[in-house]
């Protein structure tokens, strides 16, 4: 009798430990994914040299090269929201690490720009299912009322692949080669491809309403979960439009894209050249301080979601983040002689102050249906992510526009006074972020069941 006591009361306890355990693991290894495509991502911001060279390339194609990347990530993100919410994580999640591995193998071995671009195109495609992957995970296995600090850690979690790619590649780069670098990527790529596979499972342990025909599990009466089977592409479709045509979801849409710009046109392209040009940083001094803008949103992401929580106010964190981040991105372009400790300092809190931007990703999904979440999280992003498509570009032409001839070994420099006229859109696009915000409608924390 009482080794059945002891019996039972392990085996519930194993079972507790797994069902503590499972939900995170999934999201962890989820998170692992959006941290490896991150690392993708900032790649070219540490290779401008090595790409223009090889490829014999100015500003504009520089940046070009690079939006590659969001020409295919940004239109992705809907059709991304849909896959998620009919199929499932596991299986995209696998196919998508593997197109970034395709791609990456591509990039590195071109000597061809078309092929390089295509290989960039790839990394995008792939990359477009992570971010929204992870948060419907989240969605299907974490309690729903701390999604906006979830959301946060997440995203600081790519934010560690930022920093550890600004760092780690810069130093592999100098001593192998662009090239060689990107092929350690492609390895490692694969060793995580089949992680994901072996450890992501698409149901949860809870049950969900069954739709029209839906099968009933018949041991307990209640329905079964199955994600293939879960809601039908109509209902996804139908709900897709009705989220489309709410004004809330555009204008929080270009919140969102407003308040990445520090990243997605600064951090990961061109931040280094700006701070070895303005500031006279080398290349790897260059890497280490826009590191401590990822790391300042490492913190910032969380911190914000958190306080956006407890305090349940949406708006407040993103006006607040919006002002500040215009401030501090101001002084370190337009004040060229302060010193290297006082900038890597003015990046940490320029990084903290964006991270408010993670909150657009709770709005997006307290604005729409519980079970379109995937589709509401990825329009969020697909907005988002228009800022690295039109502005890395952007800014190349702008670059390109005010340069004043100078050449060197038959290639473009770029002065302090190009990067400043180049670089006044950022803290001007924050601004306007902050006034979007007053457009918003609190949500109150609370996420719509139907």
């Amino acid at each position: 009798m009482n080794y059945s006591v002891t019996y039972t009361t392990r085996s519930e306890r194993n079972r507790l430990v797994r069902i503590l355990l499972s939900p995170w693991t999934m999201c962890l290894v989820g998170a692992m994914f959006y941290t490896y495509e991150y690392f993708l991502r900032i790649a070219p911001s540490v290779m401008t040299s090595g790409l223009t060279h090889s490829f014999a390339i100015d500003a504009t194609q520089l940046g070009n090269l690079a939006a590659f990347y969001y020409y295919a990530y940004s239109p992705m993100q809907i059709p991304v929201g849909v896959l998620l919410d009919r199929y499932g994580p596991r299986r995209l999640l696998t196919l998508a690490c593997l197109a970034c591995v395709l791609g990456t193998f591509l990039f590195a071995s071109s000597n061809y720009l078309g092929f390089a671009q295509l290989g960039r195109f790839l990394m995008g495609f792939g990359s477009a299912f992570a971010y929204v992957g992870v948060l419907k995970l989240a969605t299907l296995w974490l309690p729903p009322e701390r999604f906006a600090m979830i959301s946060g850690l997440t995203a600081a979690l790519g934010t560690v692949g930022a920093m550890v790619g600004d760092m780690t590649m810069t130093a592999l780069v100098d001593r192998l080669g662009w090239r060689n670098t990107l092929f350690i990527s492609v390895v490692l790529g694969v060793i995580l491809t089949i992680v994901l596979w072996r450890v992501i499972r698409d149901k949860p342990s809870g049950k969900v309403k069954p739709a029209a025909g839906q099968a009933v599990d018949t041991e307990d009466g209640e329905p079964a979960v199955d994600c293939e089977h879960r809601i039908s592409f109509n209902y996804v479709l139908s709900g897709l439009w009705n989220i489309i045509k709410k004004p809330q979801m555009w204008v929080i849409g270009f919140i969102g894209c407003l308040l990445y710009l520090p990243s997605s046109a600064f951090a990961e392209l061109w931040g280094i050249p700006y701070l070895e040009s303005a500031h006279g940083y080398g290349t790897v001094a260059a890497s280490i301080a826009v590191s401590m803008l990822f790391f300042g949103f490492t913190l910032g992401g969380p911190l914000m979601g958190y306080l956006s929580d407890k305090f349940s106010s949406r708006r407040l964190p993103m006006t607040f983040g919006a002002i500040f981040a215009a401030v501090f991105v101001s002084i370190i372009v337009y004040m060229p002689h302060l010193s290297h400790l006082s900038i890597n300092i003015l990046l940490f809190l320029f990084g903290v102050s964006y991270g408010a931007q993670v909150i657009v990703f709770a709005v997006g999904r307290e604005s729409s249906p519980e079970r379109l979440s995937g589709t509401a999280i990825a329009l969020t992003n697909m907005f988002v992510m228009l800022g690295g498509m039109l502005f890395q570009p952007m800014i190349g032409y702008l670059l390109d526009f005010h340069w004043q001839g100078h050449l060197v070994h038959g290639l473009r420099v770029y002065s302090v006074a190009d990067y400043q006229f180049a670089l006044a859109s950022l803290p001007i696009s924050l601004l306007v972020a902050a006034v979007l915000t007053f457009f918003i409608r609190e949500t109150g924390c609370k996420v719509k069941l139907v």
